[in-house]
């Protein structure tokens, strides 16, 4: 495995025990580990005697360490990209770094493991299997209003500081009202992990005189229910009796209702069958 390679390893979110066994032989074998923060991997490391040497990659310095990373990747060392917890490059630094050495025809390989947000949906109730995934809320409520609004027709996951929790949720009953569907993780993976799935108006009151700490995952169910279907379909029918494509009818019904195309245009492809 000494060939000039960018591993993208996974790492616990919780659990150390959940770093994988490849994961460890890769991160054993590497030249160096690009981590996040050094105080936070060294002690996971320690725990299964890694000493690679260790260079920080964080959001304020990737471009300046992506060259670096080229040069010791030309001369032959690998390198493994590592993040506090999860898996890098998902709302975690590394995209800058992958582009680059993608573009640059260095190879990269990805060493899966624990990501929060699989970790979330497999154990939340779902009536799809779509969902979209937003990264961290902004902070400022206007700008959530935005990006709730544009996902409201899909379950959308997202990132949260727990410090922030619950002025967001505040922010979600005022955006989409006090019955709209929403799921909170915490905790994943340790001892006190626990999963809420109520009203927004529900969660705020369970978690209101609870002072929390970390990160946390949470999904906004989509606003849309099952029996709208026959509003779809009406609207649907209007637009080919219009001659529309059903094309051109996902697209306008997404735009003017915020129905999901790929539902849309397969109700339309039936219907005009």
């Amino acid at each position: 495995m000494k060939n000039p390679r960018l591993f993208v390893v996974a790492t616990p979110i919780g659990n150390k025990s959940d770093l994988s066994m490849r994961a460890v032989r890769t991160l054993l074998d590497v030249d160096i580990i690009a981590c996040e923060d050094s105080r936070v991997s060294k002690k996971l490391l320690e725990a299964y005697d890694i000493k690679a040497k260790l260079i920080s990659y964080h959001k304020f310095n990737e471009k300046q360490r992506t060259g670096e990373f080229k040069k010791i990747l030309d001369s032959g060392r690998s390198i493994a990209l590592i993040s506090d917890a999860g898996t890098p490059c998902i709302s975690d630094p590394g995209r800058v770094l992958v582009k680059e050495l993608f573009e640059s025809g260095i190879e990269i390989t990805s060493v899966p493991g624990a990501s929060a947000i699989t970790t979330f949906l497999s154990q939340i109730p779902r009536n799809s299997e779509e969902f979209a995934f937003a990264g961290f809320l902004p902070r400022a409520k206007n700008q959530q209003k935005d990006i709730i609004k544009k996902f409201s027709f899909i379950d959308t996951v997202y990132y949260e500081a727990a410090n922030r929790l619950l002025e967001t949720l505040e922010n979600i009953k005022d955006i989409l009202g006090a019955d709209a569907k929403i799921a909170v993780g915490r905790e994943l993976t340790k001892l006190y992990e626990e999963t809420v799935c109520d009203t927004v108006s529900n969660v705020i009151e369970y978690y209101g005189k609870n002072t929390l700490k970390g990160e946390v995952v949470l999904m906004i169910y989509s606003s849309l229910q099952e029996d709208t279907d026959a509003e779809i379909l009406e609207k649907i029918n209007l637009l080919l009796n219009l001659n529309f494509s059903a094309k051109d009818i996902s697209v306008i019904l997404n735009s003017l209702y915020g129905y999901n195309k790929n539902k849309v245009y397969k109700l339309a492809i039936s219907e005009g069958c």
